[in-house]
């Protein structure tokens, strides 16, 4: 390094009678200090692989180190003596490049700590570096060497002082920037951006337009450069898209973007749909209709997502929180008189694309009777087949969890038809319903499969469904389909555990937490308590469920502690566990939700975290509870119609939760005797033994047939599915 040049000056100065011999060329004073900048970086660079010395080794190849280590140390080395010994250049050019090499290290350093190098590529920059001062030594542009290395390699290169003039500077500059586009497409405008007037850039818009549509949408509406040039394009579909931006209703076109863009509709088509609500919903029905048809094709439309959100939207905001809200009317012909103008196609995506939102009334009571009143030969293939398939697998499993799936596969033939021809269609659409989980991008449809299996009580339709779970796990395996294996090996155990002969134990086949027991212990907090926290809401139930509950807990082995806003009713004996429940004040002024909060706030001050969460209410009150439910909740009781719906929205917060849910009609009547059971339990210390629990519970619940609808943790088949395929993630 440049110190052993001072060293033998030094020496030399000292008079040592070999003096005179000596060539090495001293460095000026003038241009120390740049070498010393490079001593300096070199030092920090060798520190990048975590260790303090002489060497760097930034991988576990040693051929790979070796070539890093020379790059380091003896190849900037030897660099800064060729810049002081080479003779064709002057004074400012042995600084320009001391500089330059400076500055390219400093970037390199730099880059290589926030990971945007890999710390291999040293020898890379460096040679580069010595390529691009050779062609500007030679007055040429340094743009072929920035065309031939990586892109990280580059972007170091050009923020050199040494390249500043150089001619090739800002089309190697242009160069990286679509260099950066095509290693990341999808951030192709974030960085067009920050570089709106590069020569390439409407082709580069073009190309984006066509990968992702919403993008080039937001893009188009922004006021500044980018967005000018987005609506300046002469390409039709920017073009389109670009228009859309611009209008006031630009949302309300998009999801027609295909049609529009295709001229197979018009925007004044839309326009007039746009003044009926009605009209504009059932417009989005026939073109998802028309774009599920072109799907089956193999023919993606743009936007397809897009449409199906705003069809989801429309839907819910047009109808469902209507006939929702009207639940406790008795007429029923006033409360669902809002489907009256929808048809079987478009009932069948109010059911399919509302499951969270859906109450249990208004799909078994209105719209799924009203698609088939509305056929003229109420068919279910028929009605299948007109929106082809789309979505098949989401209705099966709504119909299987709402007990409506027998009815369903009944209507898939007549009793003037040959039943055996037509039950064949039936079983093709349920083996259909089980193939190729695998090949989508989420785990949506194998948990709906496996929801179903728990609720379908047909022993040759779930014969016939294990039997094609077993089918594709052994085309997975043959195709070492790893996915798949995943997939369907998960869905055979839980599906054959189902049968208590095969003496099947899912938590150790699936090494999962224990799914047939919550121990005791495990609710236990560090100082030995159980926290459960109820939350009641301030309907004209909500009081009498509130009371009810106090009143069973009025007895020795329990004492109650009122505050303004909530209860904590404590045991006296045995467990130390102290059950928390917000007062059900008036909700008409929003008291109910202010007294969940302020018993949230207090749990979270005192440290008090709740392994027991229930909600006591009505189904439309749900969504409430789960934004509260505190991720330490491992066992968790949905006491409202329609809990079971819910499972995957429990499990993002909670993943390992056993839950315990109704799927249809959720019960006071059997809500509370549960709990009072559960918690005593837990009180004595002892365990919550599912299948035992749920056998006493059989016997206690055997006239309430609402019971037959509660499904305990160990059968929640699409919770336990969840948590093994994370379980193999991991």
């Amino acid at each position: 390094m440049a110190k052993l040049y001072i060293l033998l000056a030094f020496l030399f100065i000292a008079g040592a009678a070999e003096a005179q011999a000596v060539s090495t060329p001293q460095i000026p004073l003038i241009r120390k200090k740049f070498h010393d900048d490079i001593d300096f970086v070199q030092k920090e660079i060798l520190k990048l692989d975590g260790v303090d010395d002489d060497k760097f080794a930034p991988s576990k190849d040693e051929a790979v180190n070796q070539r890093a280590n020379e790059a380091a140390t003896s190849r900037i080395d030897q660099f800064q003596q060729n810049v002081e010994a080479d003779a064709a250049l002057d004074a400012n050019a042995k600084i320009k490049y001391l500089r330059g090499m400076y500055d390219v290290l400093a970037a390199y350093l730099s880059d290589a700590r926030y990971r945007r190098i890999k710390q291999s590529m040293l020898p890379e920059v460096v040679t580069a570096y010595l390529d691009a001062m050779k062609n500007e030594v030679a007055g040429q542009s340094i743009l072929p060497v920035i065309d031939k290395n990586e892109l990280e390699v580059g972007a170091v290169i050009v923020r050199s002082f040494a390249f500043k003039e150089n001619s090739g500077l800002k089309p190697s500059q242009d160069l990286l920037v679509l260099k950066d586009c095509q290693k990341h497409p999808e951030k192709t405008l974030s960085i067009l951006l920050r570089n709106p007037d590069m020569p390439f850039a409407d082709s580069l818009i073009q190309i984006a337009a066509k990968r992702n549509q919403e993008d080039i949408y937001n893009f188009a509406q922004a006021p500044n450069s980018l967005g000018s040039r987005i609506r300046k394009s002469n390409d039709p579909l920017v073009k389109i898209i670009a228009r859309m931006a611009r209008s006031k209703s630009g949302r309300q076109y998009f999801p027609f973007l295909d049609d529009l863009y295709k001229d197979k509709r018009t925007f004044e088509e839309v326009d007039s749909a746009m003044l009926d609500n009605v009209k504009y919903y059932k417009l989005l029905v026939a073109t998802q209709i028309n774009y599920a048809g072109r799907l089956a094709a193999r023919d993606t439309p743009l936007v397809m997502k897009t449409l199906t959100n705003k069809l989801q939207q429309v839907g819910r905001d047009e109808f469902i929180n209507e006939i929702n809200g009207l639940h406790e009317l008795s007429d029923e012909r006033v409360r669902f008189k809002k489907l009256d103008p929808l048809s079987p196609e478009e009932l069948y995506y109010l059911a399919v694309l509302q499951e969270e939102e859906i109450y249990t009334s208004s799909y078994t009571r209105g719209v799924y009777p009203a698609i088939f009143k509305r056929m003229k030969t109420p068919r279910g293939d028929t009605l299948l087949m007109h929106v082809y398939f789309d979505k098949f697998k989401k209705w099966i499993k709504m119909a299987a969890n709402y007990n409506t799936l027998d009815n369903f596969l009944k209507t898939l033939y007549t009793t003037n038809e040959d039943k055996s021809i037509n039950k064949l269609n039936a079983q093709i659409l349920m083996r259909a319903f089980v193939r190729g989980l695998d090949r989508t991008n989420s785990l949506e449809d194998a948990v709906d499969v496996a929801n179903s299996f728990a609720s379908i009580t047909d022993p040759d339709l779930k014969t016939l469904i294990l039997e094609e779970v077993q089918k594709s796990l052994t085309e997975a395996k043959r195709s070492n389909n790893v996915r798949g294996v995943n997939i369907y090996s998960i869905l055979n155990t839980l599906f054959l555990s189902m049968d208590p002969s095969n003496n099947i134990d899912v938590s150790t086949a699936l090494g999962i937490p224990p799914v047939y027991t919550m121990p005791n212990a495990s609710l236990k907090d560090t100082s030995g308590r159980i926290i459960i926290q109820q939350f009641f809401y301030g309907d004209k139930d909500g009081n009498t469920v509130f009371n009810s509950f106090l009143n069973n807990f009025s007895n020795a082995n329990w004492r109650t502690k009122g505050e303004k806003d909530w209860v904590a009713v404590s045991s006296t004996k045995g467990v130390p566990i102290t059950i928390y429940a917000n007062r059900p004040l008036d909700e008409n002024k929003g008291l109910d939700e202010q007294a969940q909060k302020n018993l949230d706030n207090y749990l979270a001050d005192n440290n008090l975290n709740p392994t027991v969460v229930i909600h006591r209410g009505h189904s439309y009150y749900l969504n409430s509870t789960l934004k509260q439910l505190a991720p330490s909740a491992k066992v968790i009781l949905l006491g409202s119609c329609g809990g079971y719906q819910s499972l995957n929205t429990v499990l993002n917060t909670c993943p390992y939760s056993q839950i315990i849910s109704s799927k249809q009609t959720g019960s006071g009547l059997i809500n509370q005797p549960m709990i009072n059971v559960m918690v005593e339990k837990m009180r004595e210390g002892k365990d919550l033994n599912w299948p035992d629990l749920w056998d006493n519970f059989s016997k206690m619940f055997k006239n309430n047939e609402l019971f037959a609808d509660y499904v305990p943790p160990h059968k929640n088949l699409g919770a336990v599915f969840i948590m093994a395929y994370n379980k193999l993630e991991e």
